[in-house]
């Protein structure tokens, strides 16, 4: 059973295609409803939603079909945020999508006081099942937020959407068709979110509060412009290990 899956999986493109055969017969509760898990994941539905969670930071994070799925580079920002945190910060885990990133961060300091919030409700639904649900808000950046955060976050995680909206047409099939749009779509440079964010986060960090994005090499110049333009100091981190790019903001 196992190799025709895997052939199956691999005829179709899929690149880990021994690995996901093997979650996929450990999800399924029948002959029946592996062949009905396959064929969904051959017509190019995220492994992720199918299985309804993904690895991510040591961490099994719950993800509904629609939802931003968690990428592994994505914990190079969670390294850098708890490298900075007081294990007693209050934390806000901005654009959350699953929460992700809110849950790796509280599984190394356990002490952090944590909030999030999405814009997309199904988001929101997911966050709610990995983290503690009445910290989860649902709305538009800050605005769902209780007032009395003002002036108080010591850290403020946002893997906002940076994709340039010319660039979504090239984006993996998988992403494109089967997640949330205001999760990727990130306006015509790519960093419409990152300066409605920019202009926003001052007066809700405390003083000395890092404010952390991830980004592209390529835009990270850009960003770091937008975080300077609204009174933060910026650094910007690569890692050739993750392969990523994130863009720190700190409120002096």
């Amino acid at each position: 059973m196992l190799a025709s899956v895997i052939a199956e999986l691999r005829a179709a493109g899929c690149v880990f295609a021994e690995e996901e055969a093997a979650l996929l017969i450990e999800a399924a509760s029948s002959p029946a409803d592996l062949r009905q898990l396959v064929e969904r994941r051959v017509s190019g539905i995220p492994l992720e939603h199918l299985l309804g969670w993904v690895k991510f930071s040591g961490l099994r994070i719950s993800v509904d079909a629609g939802v931003f799925v968690p990428r592994q580079r994505t914990a190079f920002l969670v390294e850098w945020a708890v490298a900075m945190a007081a294990p007693d910060a209050v934390v806000l885990d901005l654009c959350c999508g699953a929460g992700a990133i809110g849950a790796a961060i509280a599984s190394r300091l356990p002490g952090i006081d944590l909030y999030a919030a999405d814009i997309d409700p199904a988001a929101v639904a997911s966050a709610r099942r990995n983290l503690r649900p009445s910290r989860v808000f649902e709305g538009d950046l800050f605005d769902p937020l209780p007032p009395a955060l003002r002036g108080r976050i010591d850290i403020l995680v946002a893997n906002t959407p940076y994709v340039p909206t010319d660039a979504l047409a090239l984006m993996p099939p998988e992403a494109r068709l089967y997640e949330a749009r205001v999760a990727l779509d990130g306006g015509l440079d790519g960093l419409d979110v990152q300066r409605r964010l920019a202009e926003a986060a001052p007066p809700w960090l405390a003083g000395g509060g890092h404010l952390f994005v991830e980004s592209s090499e390529e835009q990270a110049a850009l960003t770091a412009q937008v975080f300077e333009a609204n009174g933060l100091i910026p650094e910007i981190a690569h890692s050739e290990e993750f392969y990523s790019t994130v863009v720190i903001g700190t409120l002096p």
